[in-house]
């Protein structure tokens, strides 16, 4: 088996942390106090668990054929399985920001409408309830985007590559090539993205890691600074 094909299938709790990421953003899709979503409480979670749960069969079935893998052919199989996974993923993720930039709007138009010391504090929790939410979708999109996909980035050159870790710079001047980036370091970069409005450590490469991280810097600077001023009128 050729160490590219071996490579596919590193770090493969990564997919287990992405589907609990995704049972996380549900539960607090449920936790909003005020009504913010699209239709009733309980659509868009539903909706989510739906596509979650065939999704995670999906990765279980994938997983264990990997463990009985004996020939490059079984390897290329399974990662067009991952590959049509990996779609699925895009859908519910694309699913996920859609439903939580429509309970960031709803935010702004209620925090703007003449509220009670009350519904404004409970708006305020739903605030940091929505910009977590947007740090984890986000965590999701740089996952999912980096070199392709986490089924695919063993067959991509590195040229190619959405971001660049001090991981990757310090492999390559101690000529290691080890080190590969998984979701608890893009679910980093979108939190100190989201925290700092700017990266931090690790540099996005590529237009369409650029173009994502601007979205969330915006997203995350104008619900912090709206929700920020719009506290101090409510709270005081």
């Amino acid at each position: 088996m050729s160490n590219a094909l071996k490579e596919v299938h590193t770090h493969a709790w990564d997919f287990w942390l992405a589907r609990a990421s995704v049972a996380l953003i549900a539960i607090l899709q449920l936790l909003l106090i005020n009504r913010l979503g699209l239709g009733p409480r309980w659509l868009a979670p539903a909706l989510e668990i739906a596509l979650l749960l065939p999704l995670s069969f999906a990765t279980v079935r994938t997983q264990i054929n990997a463990r009985t893998a004996t020939h490059d052919h079984h390897w290329l199989r399974i990662a067009s399985n991952r590959l049509w996974i990996w779609r699925a993923a895009l859908v519910l993720t694309a699913l996920i920001m859609i439903v939580n930039t429509a309970a960031l709007f709803n935010l702004v138009h209620a925090l703007l409408a003449h509220v009670s010391n009350k519904t404004g504090q409970t708006l305020l929790l739903d605030a940091m309830n929505i910009w977590l939410t947007n740090v984890i979708v986000f965590a999701l999109w740089y996952w999912n985007l980096d070199r392709g996909s986490p089924a695919t980035r063993a067959f991509t050159r590195k040229s190619e590559q959405d971001f660049l870790f001090p991981q990757m710079i310090m492999a390559r001047s101690e000529k290691s090539s080890t080190w590969s980036p998984g979701f608890l370091d893009y679910a980093y970069v979108s939190f100190t993205n989201a925290a700092a409005f700017s990266p931090t450590d690790t540099m996005p490469l590529s237009a369409r890691a650029k173009i994502l991280m601007m979205c969330e810097s915006a997203i995350s600077l104008a619900t912090l600074a709206f929700v920020a001023a719009r506290a101090v009128n409510i709270l005081t």
